[in-house]
């Protein structure tokens, strides 16, 4: 039986839709629609919201990590993404496009419905108080051929031990601010790869274990995280600042030790990061690749030819280490952590300098005792201990033809 806050949200749409033009579309049609909400009651906006709050509670119920809904692409069907995989819910009502527009519209306050009417897309975080607690999440309303779509990530409440990351000790003490106060670390990953879960986690450690500040620029700002040993600013692209270039530039005369950006997105922001670690500060950053040395060579990528000489220099001289990481499904159904640690170590910066980034694959392979291991040897680990499946292993690595000869090689051991 559908929810009764779900119902009686259809029941509000039903009378609702009526009102819709149906030769409006597009912005005309949304703008319509924003002003039409602007004069119904507070109470019929709450009933439609509580609709949305209501999907966002069966989140927990179903281990799910994302929920997608409205546009072409949702096909009417609410979707759930539950150990990796996204599905729809077959056991919740279809919502009709025209439906979610409103839904969706009523969710965002007057100044983000400007802002989506504008850029066509608004990202944002959501916090849902309930009984004995919140739940936060991290959103994004677009559009989809004329039409609004959702999808919202549920942020965990708990932070997972600095443990479960299986570092190397080297690799653990070159985190923390208790041994390193400077450099440049990088986070990397597609999305979905949890390296917002992974930052938190060394955030945490961070913040439980050394004395200082710490500066956190994200968009949005998702884990909200106590100040305990440290002191913890939160600031959030959009609402507290401009940009990750402003918020980058205005941290570093608000007296930090350490500088988390959310993500390295463009030149100028990559720039202001390079900028914020060479003054001497202990930086972390997120960025969408997929290995460290594809890592690099985006960084070099972003920036104009003439510059690179003077980049590379840089780089090699400020990073530290790149963490590169997937989500690979488990033998339990679950997800485990597989990934790529790289120590910027003599070897590593002469290869930066020099720009033969190819040379760093092996430099990585071969640097085991010092807590650098390649993200095939690590899928190789997890295969061996029995975590994840070969097939599963074999579709995450990024060089196949390493993978394979690694399996093989521990199976001669046998």
């Amino acid at each position: 039986m559908l929810d009764q806050r779900l119902q009686n949200a259809k029941l509000v749409l039903a009378k609702l839709l009526p009102q819709i033009p149906v030769s409006l579309e597009g912005i005309e049609q949304q703008q319509f629609i924003g002003q039409l909400l602007n004069r119904l009651p507070e109470e019929v906006h709450v009933q439609l919201r509580t609709a949305i709050d209501c999907l966002l509670l069966m989140m927990e119920s179903k281990e799910a990590s994302d929920i997608d809904l409205g546009g072409v692409g949702s096909n009417g069907w609410v979707w759930f993404r539950v150990h990796g995989n996204k599905k729809p819910d077959p056991d919740l009502a279809n919502f009709s496009m025209m439906e979610t527009n409103v839904l969706l519209l009523n969710f965002l306050m007057p100044v983000q419905r400007e802002e989506l009417s504008k850029q066509r897309h608004i990202d944002f975080s959501y916090q849902l108080l309930q009984v004995g607690g919140q739940q936060r999440f991290r959103a994004t309303v677009y559009s989809e051929l004329n039409q609004l779509a959702l999808n919202m990530r549920h942020i965990s409440a708990n932070v997972r031990p600095f443990q479960s990351l299986g570092l190397h000790r080297n690799v653990a003490m070159l985190l923390s601010m208790e041994y390193e106060t400077r450099g440049l670390i990088l986070i990397t990953g597609i999305t979905g790869s949890g390296k917002s879960s992974t930052l938190d986690t060394i955030i945490d450690a961070n913040n439980r274990h050394s004395n200082g500040h710490i500066v956190i620029i994200s968009d949005p700002i998702e884990f909200i995280h106590a100040s305990q040993k440290c002191m913890v600013r939160h600031r959030e692209v959009g609402r507290d600042v401009r940009s990750f270039k402003d918020g980058t530039t205005e941290a570093l005369r608000q007296d930090p030790d350490i500088i988390v950006i959310g993500e390295m997105r463009d030149a100028e922001t990559i720039a202001t990061v390079l900028e914020a670690a060479d003054s001497g500060h202990k930086v972390f950053a997120t960025l969408h690749t997929s290995s460290a040395i594809e890592s690099i060579d985006r960084i070099l990528g972003e920036s104009p030819p003439l510059e690179q000489p003077r980049i590379r220099e840089r780089l090699a001289s400020l990073l530290t280490c790149v963490m590169s990481q997937k989500l690979v499904p488990g033998i339990d159904g679950k997800l485990v952590l597989a990934k790529e640690v790289m120590l910027s170590n003599s070897t590593v910066r002469a290869a930066i300098r020099n720009n033969h980034t190819d040379e760093i694959y092996q430099v990585i392979q071969q640097g085991g005792n010092e807590g650098l291991m390649t993200l095939e040897q690590d899928l190789a680990r997890l295969y061996r201990n029995h975590m994840a499946t070969y097939e599963d292993c074999l579709n995450n690595a990024n060089h196949k033809k390493r993978f394979e000869d690694l399996v093989k090689y521990d199976r001669k051991l046998i």
